[in-house]
């Protein structure tokens, strides 16, 4: 399991691939994996990391780590899976914009240019 996680790309290390399976947040077939376990075509695997929530099925396998576009044949994403990562995703960008306001006191360029915004001398 741990190999097919980091040959698909999904993690950078098969260590924190391994951990992932360790934490529970791999499932295959709504059955918590374990690292050891055999990755067989056609199985059903829900994953969770950093980049976000994926439900795949298997279409491949491979043992060895290739380029990201070999990865991508490893498996195919669900419909579902992929509108909820995009709407997380659009959702983390909105509120990363409300947070470019200045936090504390601005600073001596910033009054200078919001004295010159309104008028003042």
């Amino acid at each position: 399991m741990d190999k097919w996680l980091w040959a698909a790309r999904f993690f950078k290390t098969r260590a924190l691939a391994a951990k992932a399976c360790e934490l529970g947040r791999i499932t295959s077939n709504e059955k918590p994996a374990k690292a050891a376990r055999d990755v067989r075509i056609s199985d059903m695997l829900s994953i969770k990391n950093e980049a976000g929530d994926y439900q795949v099925e298997v279409l491949q396998l491979s043992e060895i780590r290739g380029p990201a576009a070999v990865a991508q044949t490893l498996y195919k994403e669900t419909e579902i899976s992929r509108e909820l990562r995009l709407k997380a995703a659009e959702e983390r960008k909105a509120l990363q914009q409300q947070d470019l306001l200045p936090v504390g006191r601005p600073s001596k360029r910033d009054r200078r240019d919001i004295n010159r915004f309104r008028g003042r001398t």
